[in-house]
């Protein structure tokens, strides 16, 4: 696999545990509406019997945009991005699916983020659920998780196990804004990380599993994921101090097609909140999650082939109230964007996780114009599944 940047290795690692102890078994405080509306966008009849579709036959430049065609053939070798979906924000959109994008590398592919409907996107994408091998999850807001479960639930046949990896317990929760009002869900374990949030899934869904297994002869649910929580290296990182202190990037996974390296991103109160970039031998691809300007990033995306970076409009920074500040705090300004792709040396950016912030819809050539303004490589406002083809650079 290609390297990049300084060494990766992580200056040590923590558990992530909660301050107050370990877990305890809960019946009866089941989160199933993490969920939410996923479920219902993501029947098993929209999975099954897909093939993989490659990105244009002729690309005579390192990367190319397409969108779908059934004349495609399936790539066993080269790396594309798919962008599953492309939606910011919980609230659906009746234009872009939530966010989600797939890596296709030789004829694997790997996932990152579940927002709301991304199976539905897989298949309309004609990805196979078989190819499918490892889920990334930047942060735990819901709409980067939405249908995280759903592709457990409606996996056709008995595909082999899928490795997700995602942050761990934050340890605490942050004090309450000025302006809000907020209760506590579930007070007895308020900060789940994302293996226990796929444990109490499945429990929420224990009936229909359990029925569907006796009556269809379903795959058992809990066969069908191994989760791994992130451990962090000891960088003074917590969810009640520094989210994102300065770091150098860390290894999460690695196989024979991949390296994937992470650091954390500052996004508001939310910890641990990941960045994510894979180093292929066919190119690299850098995916920022939902972040403000940070350094971290900047490092971790050093001469990346592909930079998708997230992107909200000016005007939504000056918003007032909770909103505004939400969006300084956790987001990154259309204007900035550009700025940061070039001192990351990036030689192409996508823009995804994108909304106008307004009813208006997005004006992608004026986008491109404001990001073209500090930025030299080329700019895609990204749409609902737009195709990659990356190579690395000669």
């Amino acid at each position: 696999m290609c390297d990049h940047g300084k060494s990766m290795e992580p200056e040590g690692e923590h558990s992530g545990n909660s301050p107050a102890g370990g877990r305890w078994r809960r019946r009866d405080l089941l989160r199933a509406s993490a969920v939410g509306g996923g479920a219902l966008l993501g029947g098993g009849a929209l999975i099954g019997g897909g093939v993989l579709l490659g990105a244009a036959q002729s690309a005579p430049a390192a990367h190319s945009a397409t969108v779908p065609s059934a004349k495609h053939a399936q790539r066993q070798r080269g790396l594309e991005l798919v962008l599953l979906g492309t939606a910011a924000g919980p609230v659906p959109d009746p234009k872009r699916a939530g966010i989600s994008s797939a890596l296709i590398v030789d004829g694997a592919v790997y996932l990152v983020d579940a927002g709301l409907g991304a199976p539905r996107q897989f298949a309309a994408a004609g990805l196979d659920r078989s190819a499918l091998r490892n889920m990334f999850i930047t942060h735990l807001h819901a709409d980067h998780l939405m249908s995280y479960y759903d592709f457990f639930l409606t996996a056709p046949g008995r595909p082999a196990p899928v490795t997700a990896h995602g942050p761990g317990p934050a340890g605490a929760l942050p004090p309450k804004e000025q302006g809000s009002t907020p209760g506590t869900v579930d007070p007895r374990d308020p900060t789940p990380g994302l293996k226990d949030h796929t444990e109490d899934c499945h429990a929420a869904f224990a009936y229909s599993s359990n029925i569907l297994m006796r009556s269809v002869g379903s795959a058992d649910p809990r066969d069908l994921v191994d989760v791994h929580d992130i451990a962090l290296p000891a960088v003074g990182a917590s969810a009640l101090g520094d989210t994102a202190p300065r770091m150098r990037p860390f290894p999460v996974m690695e196989d024979k097609r991949v390296k994937v390296t992470a650091t954390l991103v500052p996004h508001g109160p939310v910890f641990p909140s990941f960045a994510f970039r894979f180093d292929t031998d066919h190119g690299s691809v850098t995916f920022s999650g939902d972040t403000r300007p940070t350094p971290n990033l900047v490092q971790l995306a050093h001469d990346t082939d592909l930079l998708v970076h997230e992107a909200v409009p000016d005007a939504a920074m000056q918003a007032p109230g909770l909103t505004g500040s939400h969006s300084r705090a956790s987001h990154t300004a259309l204007s900035q964007v550009g700025g940061i792709a070039q001192r990351c040396g990036a030689r192409r950016l996508v823009l995804s996780h994108i909304g106008s912030g307004t009813s208006q819809p997005i004006d992608s050539p004026q986008w491109t114009r404001t990001v073209k303004q500090t930025y030299d490589g080329p700019v895609t406002v990204g749409a609902d599944l737009m195709r990659f083809t990356v190579t690395a650079r000669s």
